[in-house]
């Protein structure tokens, strides 16, 4: 059972962005700084990658590690209505699967990069420089 109101919920649910998050902004960052240009969110793409380098033929995919289904300890477990979320991120996950591997069979190299280790930030810009320099 839900510990508030069905309007609260939708209240802080609509405050959930999808775009330009935190651990986003980060990366673009790291990428900006080293002299990299990229596109964001291309809907000609499957899935409509976080981070799109056209020129490198690269993508980089920044997933919140609640939303996508990681394990650590910042994908806390809900503790209402258990069976919406266990469904929901399953098919999150399913779909990120997908998505992947359409653009792996489309020429793109893909890194993966979930909050957890954006938020850590021990070796991350080595590893954006290394997926770029590989």
């Amino acid at each position: 059972m839900d510990t508030i109101t069905k309007s609260e919920r939708s209240l802080l649910m609509s405050r959930i962005r999808s775009k330009d998050t935190r651990p986003e902004l980060v990366v673009r960052s790291i990428l900006h700084r080293f002299g990299y240009r990229f596109r964001l969110h291309r809907k000609n793409l499957p899935g409509r990658p976080d981070i799109v380098l056209t020129r490198h033929r690269k993508i980089i995919l920044v997933h919140g590690c609640f939303w996508h289904g990681h394990t650590c300890r910042l994908a806390s477990k809900p503790k209402s209505n258990r069976s919406y979320w266990k469904s929901k991120i399953q098919t999150n996950r399913v779909r990120d699967s997908r998505n992947r591997e359409a653009l792996v069979s489309l020429g793109w190299k893909v890194l993966e990069l979930w909050e957890c280790e954006i938020r850590k930030a021990d070796g991350l810009a080595r590893k954006v420089q290394d997926f770029m320099h590989g």
